[in-house]
């Protein structure tokens, strides 16, 4: 086993890519990157990495369970951290198929593999081993104003076809340990914003329609509340889990940063209002435009990420202001990219979603 290997899956999505970046800029060792790259795993993230000697892509799916075994035997890498996911609440209630064949049977069949490679190890590459699985606050349901935030003993409640489909994801991770003793590890995060995150989620949406002068769309009230956390925080906090997390454990991620949805859109259309700023002066806020809610759409997501500062020492370096203002300017700076991916099967999704939404 070479230690200084990691297979990642879903490495060509948005916190998959970053977490690849992230990877290579530490000089941590061989990324073997395995995507399926469907509409939201795209390679344009990867781009720049064509050259890197440290970066090997592979085009194939996690269910793939034998195209897995045979990247295992390979490379022997040291650690597994799987993203690889279906993702997007709205697309789970329209159709949740593809989220059960890839989080709940592609999740089964990747770490079916994973533990037969871990099998095949010495004692000692046995014991340094890790299957690292990212996962969501979204399996622990939804919070009141009030109520205190999820904690890793927090029992699972998901709301949506997504969230059930990660918390059944969650629970194989967990059986796999206790009944096999492979060395799993489990992060539940808060929501995630920053470079590459495919606009169909609030926050590359809401800059994505200010800049083409389109209505920005706000469910409900815009009332709902999240954590928010910046997605390179983020890809910290998995590396420091992956080095110092105890087997079998989970830890929660947030950034300490609770905000409205209407609080999140405001925020953006101030920073376009002072680095683009509109004709006559006008401001982006103009264009928010509240539309009906989705169903069953939780109220609030609030993570108590102790544990993790406690035991492994991380916290989040951006605050919420800082990270929003990196994450406006990189959309700005990369418009072309936007482009590239808010095209065909895109808009035609944008019309199922958001169509009757009036």
């Amino acid at each position: 086993m070479n230690k200084k290997n990691i297979l990642v899956t879903g490495g060509a999505g948005f916190i998959g890519a970053n977490f690849v970046h992230h990877c290579l800029a530490e000089k941590i060792g061989l990324i073997v990157n395995l995507d399926k790259l469907t509409y939201a795993g795209n390679y344009q993230n990867l781009e720049r990495l064509a050259y890197n000697a440290d970066h090997v892509f592979v085009r194939g799916d996690i269910a793939d369970q034998s195209l897995v075994q045979s990247l295992l035997d390979e490379y022997q890498p040291g650690a597994i951290v799987n993203f690889a996911a279906e993702s997007h609440v709205d697309r789970s209630i329209t159709g949740p198929d593809d989220f059960i064949q890839t989080n709940v049977v592609g999740t089964f069949h990747l770490i079916e593999a994973a533990l037969q490679y871990w099998k095949g190890l010495s004692a000692n590459d046995r014991s340094a081993f890790r299957f690292l699985h990212v996962s969501t606050d979204e399996v622990y349901g939804t919070l009141q104003k009030d109520d205190p935030a999820f904690m890793e003993t927090t029992a699972y409640a998901p709301n949506s076809p997504y969230s059930a489909s990660k918390a059944a994801s969650d629970h194989l991770v967990r059986a796999y340990h206790h009944t096999y003793g492979l060395p799993t590890l489990t992060t539940n995060c808060s929501n995630n914003y920053g470079p590459y995150q495919f606009p169909e989620k609030l926050i590359p949406l809401v800059i994505h329609n200010a800049l083409k002068g389109i209505e920005i769309p706000v469910y409900g009230d815009g009332s709902n509340i999240r954590d928010w956390l910046y997605v390179t925080d983020h890809c910290r906090a998995i590396s420091a889990v992956l080095d110092a997390g105890q087997p079998g454990s989970v830890y929660n991620i947030g950034g300490n940063s609770e905000k409205t949805n209407l609080e999140v859109v405001h925020t953006i259309c101030a920073i376009l209002d002072q680095r683009v700023p509109r004709e006559e002066n006008l401001s982006y806020d103009a264009l928010i435009t509240f539309v009906t809610d989705r169903p069953g759409h939780d109220y609030r997501y609030a993570i108590n990420a102790s544990k993790i500062r406690r035991e492994i020492g991380w916290r989040p370096q951006e605050t919420f202001e800082t990270g929003m203002a990196k994450t406006v300017k990189w959309y700005i700076d990369h418009a072309a990219w936007v482009e590239n991916v808010t095209t065909g099967n895109y808009q035609k999704w944008i019309q199922t979603n958001y169509g009757q939404r009036t």
